[in-house]
Order: structure tokens, then sequence, then C-alpha cells
């Protein structure tokens, strides 16, 4: 099985090979891709889109037509602060509280208009919108390395407002989908329901169970210290 880091550089080299990635480039990131929006339009359309009322989603570009598209259906949407890197891990974003929905769906403007809050704050969430490099059929995912979306679900696992049914979801390009088997997954990792890319929707075999919470056992001190809550569990 080919190791994590190897598994982004091949994604990001057949993004940039097939003139699909977008500005600023897709290595070390999420990457942004063409088609985005109609990735989005897919995935708007089905459920578990469709009935969620409030998602969480990722804060990054190619995910940003699904924030828009969740805004303006009237759900609420849960963006975490970039790197956990504050005591309110989540930017909460009201429709009805919101006069330019586009603006507030982009990075810089939720952070000016989303209401901060905490995990035991965030109330229930329906759907989980990640941003990944690679996904497989097998719901398998590979993020970009930083562990950020397991923590975010495994932190509202332990308080019960997500639980092992709660659908998890993407965006992607074609060029980002590897076989079943192919993306290695530990037990921290969360794995997908579906996929869409701009020309399909794949609904995943869910071959692999979710953390029920965090475990900072597999967490080094430096990462620990860097995110407020869990600094709080260490000290206690």
């Amino acid at each position: 099985m080919t190791a994590k880091p190897e598994l982004r550089e091949r994604a990001w080299r057949a993004l940039e090979a097939a003139g699909a990635a977008r500005f600023p480039g897709a290595r070390g990131r999420i990457p942004n891709f063409v088609g985005a929006e109609a990735a989005a339009k897919r995935l708007a359309e089905i459920e578990p889109f469709r009935s969620a009322r409030v998602l969480k989603c990722n804060p990054d570009s190619p995910q940003r037509p699904v924030r828009h598209a969740a805004l303006k259906a009237g759900k609420v949407v849960l963006m975490a602060v970039p790197k956990l890197a504050e005591r309110a891990l989540f930017l909460r974003l009201d429709p009805d509280r919101i006069d330019d929905l586009w603006k507030a769906s982009s990075i810089k403007g939720a952070g000016r208009v989303g209401e901060r809050i905490t995990e035991r704050e965030a109330g229930v969430v329906d759907l989980v919108v990640t941003g990944c490099v690679a996904v497989a059929p097998d719901g398998a995912r590979l993020g970009k390395g930083g562990g950020y979306s397991d923590l975010e679900y495994a932190l509202l696992r332990e308080l019960e407002l997500v639980d092992a049914d709660t659908p998890i979801v993407t965006t992607v390009h074609d060029c980002q989908v590897r076989p079943a088997g192919a993306i290695p997954m530990d037990a921290h990792d969360i794995s997908l329901d579906l996929y869409c890319t701009p020309e399909r929707t794949v609904r995943c075999d869910r071959a692999y169970r979710r953390p029920r919470g965090v475990d900072l056992d597999r967490l080094d001190r430096a990462t620990i210290e860097a995110i407020p809550v869990l600094a709080e569990r260490f000290e206690g």
C-alpha cells in the first residue's frame, strides 16, 4: 500500500497534468479544482444534503460552492477556524442573519459575519462536508496531513453531536479518485459516505469504522499545545 505522502503527491500531480488545478495551486492544500461548482451543484441536489438543516463544512476553497449552496438553501453552516487555533472552534453562519451569502461563504467573509462558538454550542450536526486530497469508492479519504477534520469529528462525536451514521461527504475532481484499497486508513481517520465529482456521484461502501473520540496518545505535545481545546485536556 502506497504511503500517504506519495498518494498526496500523485493526486496533486494528476490535477496539474490535467490542467484542473485552480489558483493558488494544488500542492500542500486541499486543492481547488476546475468544476468545483458543478460538483457542488450535484451534491446539493441529492440526499443527504437536501434534508440536512445544519452542516459542518471545511473552510477550503473547493468547498466554497457547497457552503454557498447550503446558505442559499437556508441551512446553518458551521466552519472550523483555521488549524483549530482558537478556543471557539467554529464559525456559525446563519443565513437568516447574513445579507451577502456569497461573501459569507468565503473564509474571510465567514470570519467577519460568523458567530464564534465552542464545540459544545454547535448543536446536532446533520451532515459533515470534508475536504480531501484523494478519495476512494470504499470510503477512504486522504486529507492534506494536518488531521483537523478527524479531530473536529472526534470532538463532536464525544458530545454525541454526530454519530456513526452521520453522513460524511465531499466534492473532488475525478483526478483525485483512487481505487478501493489504495488509500491507507488509520483508526482516527474519518471515512466517506459519498463523493461528487463534476461528472458523477459515487456512494461509498463504508468499509471503515469511524473514531468515537479524541485519542490524545497519538498526538505529539506540540500539536496538543497548538490547539487550545486539546491543551485544556492535557493540562487537566
